[in-house]
């Protein structure tokens, strides 16, 4: 999968390096603000129970 997202690049290497730097933090940031907060809120990570 990572060779095809690698050889679908254009360019020579510094480009492709680029792109894929580029490309990283584009999925990252959509996780980040479209992913993460819709998995919140079916996550049960405020229910805490801790016994002694």
């Amino acid at each position: 999968m990572y060779g095809l997202i690698w050889r679908s690049l254009p360019g020579p290497l510094a480009v492709r390096i680029g792109l894929a730097v580029v490309l990283a933090a584009a999925v990252g940031a959509l996780f980040w603000c479209a992913v993460f907060p819709l998995l919140d809120e079916l996550l049960p990570v405020d229910e805490v129970t801790v016994d002694h």
